[in-house]
């Protein structure tokens, strides 16, 4: 199905539903069917090698003449539900190609291991996914030799070039790993400012520093991180596009050449995504828009209501971005809405926040986000628990940190239920 229609580009929402699938491929189904197989029978012992050649070299003609025809060899190097969904999330991501995987975390890793090498350096958005920190601070650094630069306020120039000639001081700097709107504090990044100080680098060091973003607190409907500079967007899909707390993928998009590489990695790390968790995934894609819609504005509502209560301290909800403030202007450049999970903390620490959670029945509390379902969580001893406490705090996570996942439930459900928390806190 093409992106475009009646000579103009569908709008994401419209290519949500559909786009990746001709129902031609198979009987005429309105929905695309689960291809649940590990391996796929060749027509010939020649169209075997093809495939192979195809697949391995490039090959786009036959041995002796011909198209080599569509084929699949083995889903672990792809099947027809991966491509899929791999299909709807470039168009989506507006990119040229997308790696899809069995989990967020298994994306960021297969990122970073494709993309670093020993002696490299990296700079990174603090604070950051815990999965991502940890990657980065002990896997990374500890076992492969890579030279870590955090950087608290990403919107700042001076700040990222300080943390940019750190990190170079160490070894080349080979990425910019930036993840905005943060987990969970929804601190932002500006894409375009590090995109236009990586190419200053690359003219410096004969080679640029790449740019990746993870876009999972927003999603492709929200922003558009290659369009603002970025080389890749990375997506947790168990999150938002998923949208039902009941499965475990993630994506990488960008161009041919750095999705290849990806995806090369991936054939022999074997986390790629099976076509079960595929096929949930393209039906929940097709209901992301509307999902999208409900959760803002129930997100807004709940907001607002944790801001102008007096046991609340603070609220990182980027629609209340001060106006005229240096991350008000990225986010009205670079955002297109506030999102539905942000954090807020209460006056005290520890124990109040426990009181808070231990009122909570409606409001599930478990880690993750971007469910149908209003999810919270404390931070420091869950989601960022491995996390040393010092740069916990310095990324402004602390023990009266919460962070918030607003669902699709009705607003005044949950504002009665906060309520009853922040009464016992």
């Amino acid at each position: 199905m093409s992106a475009e229609a009646g000579g103009g580009r569908l709008h994401p929402d419209t290519l949500a539903v559909g786009h990746g699938y001709d129902p031609a491929q198979a009987w005429g189904a309105a929905k695309p069917p689960i291809v649940l197989t590990s391996t796929f029978v060749y027509p010939s012992a020649q169209a075997a090698k093809d495939f192979h050649r195809a697949f391995f070299d490039g090959a786009t003609e036959g041995e002796h003449g011909g198209d080599i025809p569509d084929g699949y060899i083995y889903s672990r190097l792809g099947h027809p539900n991966l491509d899929m969904v791999e299909t709807r999330m470039a168009a989506l991501d507006r990119a040229e190609d997308c790696a899809g995987f069995n989990s967020g975390m298994a994306a960021i890793s297969t990122l970073a291991l494709a993309l670093l090498r020993p002696g490299d350096s990296l700079v990174y958005s603090r604070p950051i996914y815990s999965g991502a920190d940890n990657l980065l601070n002990t896997v990374m650094a500890a076992n492969f030799g890579v030279h870590v630069e955090g950087v608290i306020d990403a919107c700042d120039e001076a700040a990222i070039r300080a943390a940019a000639e750190a990190a170079m001081a160490r070894g080349p700097l080979a990425l910019f790993m930036l993840e905005s709107p943060a987990n969970p504090t929804a601190a932002i990044v500006d894409i375009g400012l590090v995109r236009r100080i990586a190419e200053e680098i690359g003219a410096r060091q004969g080679r640029r520093p790449l740019v990746s973003v993870d876009n999972t607190f927003l999603g492709p409907l929200l922003q558009n991180p290659l369009e603002q500079g970025a080389d890749l967007t990375v997506t947790s899909l168990t999150k938002y596009c998923g949208g039902h707390s009941d499965l475990l993928a993630g994506s990488v998009s960008g161009s041919a050449e750095l999705v290849g590489r990806l995806k090369a990695l991936r054939m022999i790390l074997g986390n790629h995504m099976e076509p079960f968790t595929a096929w949930l995934m393209l039906r929940s894609i097709e209901s992301l828009a509307v999902r999208t819609e409900r959760a803002c504005a129930n997100a807004r509502v709940v907001a607002t209501f944790l801001r102008d209560h007096p046991k609340v301290a603070k609220v990182t909800y980027l629609g209340f971005l001060p106006e005229g403030s240096p991350a008000r202007a990225v986010y009205d450049r670079q955002c297109g809405g506030a999102g539905s999970t942000f954090s807020f903390t209460l006056h005290g620490g520890e124990a109040e926040a426990f009181r808070f959670l231990d009122q909570m029945r409606l409001l599930k509390l478990a880690v993750s986000l971007g469910g149908s379902e209003t999810l919270i969580c404390h931070p420091a001893t869950t989601t960022h628990y491995n996390i040393p406490r010092e740069r916990r705090e310095a990324s402004g996570i602390t023990d009266g940190t919460m962070r918030l996942s607003v669902g699709l439930e009705h607003p005044d459900d949950l504002i009665a239920e906060i309520t009853r928390g922040l009464d016992a806190a």
